[in-house]
C-alpha cells in the first residue's frame, strides 16, 4: 500500500535550522508576533520575515494560509514556508495549515519550527494526509518522499499524541489505494486477500466463499455476481479491543470491484470511473485498519461483500426474482441497482451473526445522491436519531461533508413488487431514498441503523480539504471518530 510520509518529532534545536535542508516551515500569528524558533529564522534571513510583516502581507492572509520564500538567503533550504497561524488555531485551522505544507512539501524534506503551535499533530495529519498520490501504475525512476521532522518543546509526548492520528493517515491510505486500483488488479479475490494480510495487525478475518453463502441462503448477493467469472466473496474483519462480552458496532460496506450495470447496461462514457463502486467497502477496511493500528478500545465488526457486476449469459435478467437470506423475494427490475442486493444479504448476516449494537453500511449506492448532494455530502438515512446525531458530530469534526435525508412509509411504498415482496428499484423521483427504504427492509427491528450513500463523495474530480482530486477516504476519518467518542469515552 502507498506509506504515508515518514514523521519524526525532535527536540527544539535553533542551531539545527540553518544547515536544514528541502524546506522549513516557521509560524507566525496573523497580527505578525513571532515565536523563538521565528525570532532565529528572522535573524538568520536578515529580518526579512520582520519586513514582510511591516509590508502588511501577512495580514491579508487567512488562518492556515502560507507564504512561500524560494532560496531564503541565510538558510540552507531551497524553501522557507511562513505559516500565518494565531496561537490558539483551531483544528480546521490547523490541519489547513498542514494541508498548505503537505501540498508545498511534494518530495522534498520539511522541517517545521512548531514549538508555539497549539495543536502540531493537527498540522502534521493534515501534511500527511495531503502528501497522498497514487503511483502504483506508473513506470520509471520514483522519488520517495522526504521525511516531515517537527521540532517541539516535548517530542514524546506529542510522538505518542500523534500516534492515534498517524493510524487515521494509514487508514485513509489504504481506502484511497483500493478505490484508486483499477478492476484488472483488484479482483474480488485480490481485495479478499489484501484483508486477510490484515490478521497480523491482530484483526481476525473470515472469508466466505460462494459455497457457503449458497448454504446461507445469500440469493441476492450472489445473483449480481452471476455473469462474473470472478468469485462473489464476503469478507469480515473483526476487532475486540473492548469488553468481550460487549456487543460491536458493525460497519457494512459494498464492494463492487467493477460495476457495468449487468444486463442493464451503463453508457460507455464514464464506465471507467466505476472502478471505485467498491468505495464503501474499501472504507470499511480503512476504518478497521486504523482501529487495529491505534489499538482502539472497542469491539467493531467490518463485514464487506465483494463482487464483479458483469453481463454474460449466466448474469440475472430484468424481471429475475431471487430470494434474500432473510427469506424475502425481490423483483430485479433495474441489474444496475445491485449493491443494495448486496447489502441486504450483508446487512442480514451481519445482524444474524454478530448481533450488534448498531449497524453503520456505506455504498457508492445512487447517481441520485450526486443529483442531490453533489461532490460536498455523502447523504445520511437513519431510523434512530442518536446514533445519527452521533455521527453527523463525528463527521462534522472531521471536515467530512454529511447531510441527512428523510425516511418514511410513502417511500417505502414505492418499492413494493407486483409478483415478489419488494423491487429493487423505484424509478428516478427519490432515488437516494427509496434505496435506503430498500435496505430498511433488512434491518431487524429495534436495530440502530444509518445507511451513507457515498457515491458523491467517494472520488472526485478536484482537490479535497485533506487530498489531492481522485480518491478521497471520506468516512474512515468520521467513522473512527464515532468509534472514539461513542465507544472507548469510559
Amino acid at each position: 500500500m502507498t506509506t504515508p510520509v515518514s514523521v519524526a518529532f525532535t527536540e527544539i534545536d535553533l542551531d539545527a535550522v540553518a544547515t536544514a535542508e528541502g524546506r522549513v516551515a516557521v509560524c507566525v500569528t496573523p497580527d505578525g508576533k513571532l515565536d523563538q524558533a521565528a525570532r532565529r529564522v528572522n535573524r538568520l534571513t536578515k529580518g526579512t520575515l520582520a519586513r514582510i510583516i511591516e509590508s502588511g502581507t501577512l495580514e491579508k492572509k487567512k488562518p492556515g494560509d502560507i507564504l512561500t520564500l524560494a532560496w531564503p538567503v541565510g538558510l540552507a533550504a531551497e524553501a522557507l514556508d511562513i505559516v500565518v497561524l494565531p496561537r490558539n488555531a483551531s483544528v480546521e485551522e490547523s490541519r489547513r495549515a498542514g494541508v498548505a505544507l503537505g501540498r508545498a512539501k511534494g518530495d522534498k524534506a520539511l522541517t517545521l519550527l512548531g514549538g508555539a503551535l497549539k495543536r502540531p499533530v493537527e498540522v502534521v495529519l493534515g501534511a500527511v494526509l495531503r502528501g497522498y498520490g497514487f503511483t502504483a501504475h506508473k513506470t520509471g525512476d520514483k522519488t520517495e518522499a522526504g521525511p516531515i521532522t517537527v521540532m517541539v518543546a516535548k517530542p514524546e509526548e506529542v510522538e505518542a499524541e500523534a500516534a492515534p492520528a498517524l493510524a487515521v493517515a494509514e487508514g485513509v491510505f489504504f481506502t484511497r489505494d483500493l478505490v484508486s486500483e483499477p478492476a484488472n488488479h483488484l479482483t474480488t479475490t485480490e481485495f479478499a486477500n489484501r484483508i486477510a494480510a490484515m490478521k497480523d495487525l491482530g484483526l481476525k478475518i473470515t472469508v466466505l466463499e460462494e459455497k457457503d453463502m449458497e448454504k446461507l441462503g445469500m440469493g441476492a448477493l450472489l445473483s449480481v455476481g452471476h455473469g462474473s467469472i470472478s468469485p462473489t466473496k464476503l469478507a469480515v474483519m473483526e476487532w475486540q479491543g473492548g469488553p468481550k462480552d460487549e456487543a460491536p458496532l458493525a460497519l457494512v460496506g459494498k464492494g463492487v470491484v467493477f460495476d457495468t450495470g449487468g444486463i442493464s447496461l451503463k453508457p460507455a462514457q464514464g464506465m471507467e470511473d466505476m472502478t471505485m463502486d467498491m468505495g464503501g467497502a474499501g472504507v470499511v477496511a480503512g476504518v478497521m485498519r486504523t482501529l487495529a493500528r491505534r489499538g482502539a478500545k472497542a469491539n467493531v465488526v467490518g463485514l464487506v461483500g465483494l463482487v464483479e457486476n458483469m453481463p454474460s449469459d449466466r448474469a440475472t435478467r430484468p424481471g429475475d426474482v431471487v430470494t434474500s437470506m432473510k427469506g424475502d423475494t425481490i423483483e430485479v427490475i433495474n441489474t444496475d441497482a445491485e449493491g443494495r442486493l448486496l447489502l441486504a444479504d450483508v446487512l442480514w448476516y451481519a445482524q444474524e451473526t454478530y448481533k450488534p449494537r448498531g449497524v453503520i453500511d456505506l455504498a457508492t449506492l445512487t447517481g441520485a445522491c450526486i443529483v442531490a448532494l453533489g461532490h460536498e455530502n455523502a447523504a445520511v438515512l437513519s431510523n434512530d436519531d442518536a446514533l445519527c446525531d452521533a455521527f453527523l458530530k463525528s463527521a462534522k469534526s472531521e471536515g467530512e461533508g454529511a447531510w441527512r435525508l428523510p425516511l418514511g412509509k410513502a417511500y417505502a411504498d414505492m418499492m413494493k413488487s407486483q409478483i415478489a415482496d419488494i423491487k429493487n428499484s423505484g424509478g428516478r423521483p427519490a432515488g437516494t431514498i427509496t434505496a435506503a427504504e430498500f435496505l430498511h427492509r433488512f434491518i431487524q427491528d429495534g436495530m440502530p441503523w444509518v445507511h451513507l450513500d457515498i457515491a458523491g463523495v467517494a472520488s472526485v474530480k478536484a482537490e479535497t480539504p485533506y487530498g489531492p482530486k481522485g480518491a478521497s477516504g471520506w468516512g474512515v476519518m468520521a467513522l473512527n471518530r464515532l468509534v472514539a467518542d461513542m465507544l472507548e469515552r469510559n
